[in-house]
């Protein structure tokens, strides 16, 4: 709407029109000393010579009549009273736009004396009114506009009433006295002008609009001096993509919130990343896979971990490689029996799968032997892989329940399947607002969280804090398969030391040195020749070690062809 910038003219008022004193100030202290009478404002007058009173001024309250005082303060800011008198046994609400064109105002602190309420929702004042006189008051942000040269008051002294008004007075007092007034009564976006507004001896602009339809409203305009009070006026293009992400206060919120939320897991990123990459570079001293009680070595590896799960810790993922190592593992604690058959290895059946056994490892001996399978041959398993998807799901299962890692490699993890939902809420969320004309910037902060979850999650290291120790811990490992001395072991347990360190060996790819460093192990030395996990059909054969090297080599070959196949 564009306000006329010229003073209204007003009808002239019949000569017989009801008469009201104008306030004249009263007489006051004289700056030089003494006492003078302020300046008598002298009233408009018509042609018989009587003071002009502007219509229904001093009349007395009517039904559905309104009375609103206006007061542009020093700061810039409009406060607003208004006196509304509601008809017995009815209601009137008001809901005040505020936002007119690509003019948005703000109301704060709204009260009303009297049976009813009053509250901003959304881009409205709404007044809720019951019978009897009530006093609205309210404080307006926005109401003047700096135009260089002078500035501009506007507010709306009445709108958006759901009745219709019998009588509609209001007042404007500004720090400095106004000029070019514009008041237009009726329908949004119509120039009828209101039916008096005039300026009395005080410098207070009076208008009074009597019969305004419901929902009609009478728009205010005046000029200001340059510099009178300080300018606040704000402006956003309506309906528009500008307007919805504009920076509010409430989005300027949201935004924060979120770059503090972002700052925070990048921290606990860093700190998660710099722990592990300590695991990994830091210097460790051996860790013995065997400890001596009663005199006898007795197996202890570091926090439990088996040999199927030492190679995932370390590059988390489950390789062929890992899978060997179980395998041997398995036969070395007498569930399966490794045997040569005619240039081929047979697995056998020893013991049940039992308790004793984790899950994933119940996996594979069920994978290589189903029930009702006693044995079947590496050449077969070649032929015909076994199906070990469970397998590798079972093995990053156990380490998520030993605390090794916080979520599972592979798939997408419940970080970023969290960041996923967060970002589809907070682009639906900016769609959403952008189209309503909303904060839109809150539904782009949330989409933004989802961004940093989603990253977080696929940045953070796998390892907990549980298992980056036990990482340094295997690190340790596999500095004591480098550096074990088989003549510090007594006789009698150097092949116990020796079968129980293999599957490590094993699944760190240290098997070709441990088995040279055991090379010259008398098998013999605890009462039965050859290994007791490990059959030869060569009687001789069962006690030469260089050949059990050569043969075991080769059987690790046919198995991790087995399972790369799988």
């Amino acid at each position: 709407m564009v306000l006329g910038a010229a003073q209204p003219s007003f009808p002239t008022p019949p000569t017989d029109a009801p008469t009201i004193d104008f306030p004249v100030p009263s007489a006051g202290p004289n700056p030089g000393g003494g006492s003078a009478p302020s300046i008598a404002p002298v009233p408009p007058t018509g042609s018989n010579g009587k003071p002009v009173r502007p219509p229904g001024v001093g009349a007395p309250p009517l039904p559905r009549s309104v009375n609103v005082q206006l007061k542009v303060e020093r700061d810039g800011s409009l406060t607003v009273r208004e006196q509304v008198i509601v008809q017995a046994r009815q209601t009137m609400t008001r809901t005040a736009p505020l936002r007119i064109g690509d003019r948005v105002f703000t109301v704060r602190d709204p009260r009303v004396d009297g049976s009813g309420t009053a509250a901003v929702e959304g881009d409205n004042l709404v007044l809720r009114l019951g019978e009897g006189a009530s006093t609205v008051q309210y404080t307006v942000d926005g109401a003047v506009e700096d135009l260089g040269d002078h500035q501009r008051f506007r507010w709306q002294v009445a709108s958006g009433w759901d009745s219709k008004l019998v009588l509609v007075r209001g007042s404007l007092l500004t720090p400095r006295r106004g000029s070019n007034f514009t008041c237009l009564a009726g329908a949004a976006n119509t120039e009828d002008r209101c039916e008096s507004a005039l300026t009395d001896g005080g410098s207070v602009l009076r208008v009074v609009q009597s019969n305004l339809d419901a929902g009609a409203r009478v728009d205010l305009a005046a000029d200001l001096p340059a510099g009178t009070v300080p300018a606040n006026a704000r402006f956003e293009a309506a309906g528009t993509t500008a307007a919805a992400f504009a920076l509010t206060p409430l989005s300027g919120t949201g935004l924060g919130v979120a770059l503090l939320l972002l700052l925070a897991g990048f921290a606990v990123l860093w700190r998660a990343r710099s722990r592990d990459a300590a695991a990994l570079g830091a210097d460790v001293e051996p860790v013995e896979l065997l400890d001596s009680a009663a005199g006898r070595a007795v197996f202890a590896s570091p926090d439990g971990v088996l040999p199927g799960q030492v190679g995932t810790v370390v590059d988390e993922r489950v390789d062929p490689r890992d899978l060997s190592a179980t395998v041997v593992d398995l036969a070395v604690r007498n569930y399966l029996w490794i045997t040569e058959v005619d240039g081929d290895w047979q697995l056998v059946r020893r013991n049940p799968a039992d308790d004793a056994l984790s899950g994933y490892e119940r996996t594979v001996y069920t994978a290589l032997l189903p029930e009702g399978t006693e044995s079947v041959r590496l050449s077969a398993l070649r032929a015909t892989p076994p199906d070990v998807s469970a397998v590798r799901a079972a093995v990053y299962g156990d380490a998520v329940a030993h605390d090794w890692f916080g979520r599972k490699p592979t798939g997408l993890g419940p970080l970023v399947i969290a960041g996923i939902v967060v970002f589809a809420l907070g682009a639906a969320l900016t769609v959403l607002l952008g189209v309503v004309g909303g904060p839109a910037l809150l539904g782009v902060a949330l989409a933004v969280v989802g961004v940093g979850l989603v990253l977080g999650g696929r940045l953070m290291p796998v390892r907990t804090e549980r298992g980056s120790v036990l990482l340094q811990q295997i690190r340790g490992v596999h500095t004591y398969l480098n550096t074990a001395d088989p003549d510090s072991v007594a006789a009698a347990d150097r092949e116990v030391v020796f079968s129980r360190g293999l599957p490590y060996a094993v699944a760190l790819d240290d098997a070709e040195q441990w088995l040279t460093r055991f090379g010259a192990l008398d098998s013999a030395a605890d009462g039965a020749p050859g290994l007791y996990w490990y059959a030869t059909q060569d009687p001789v054969a069962a006690t030469d070690q260089q050949r059990f090297t050569e043969q075991f080599r080769a059987f690790l070959t046919g198995l991790d062809e087995v399972f790369a196949k799988a």
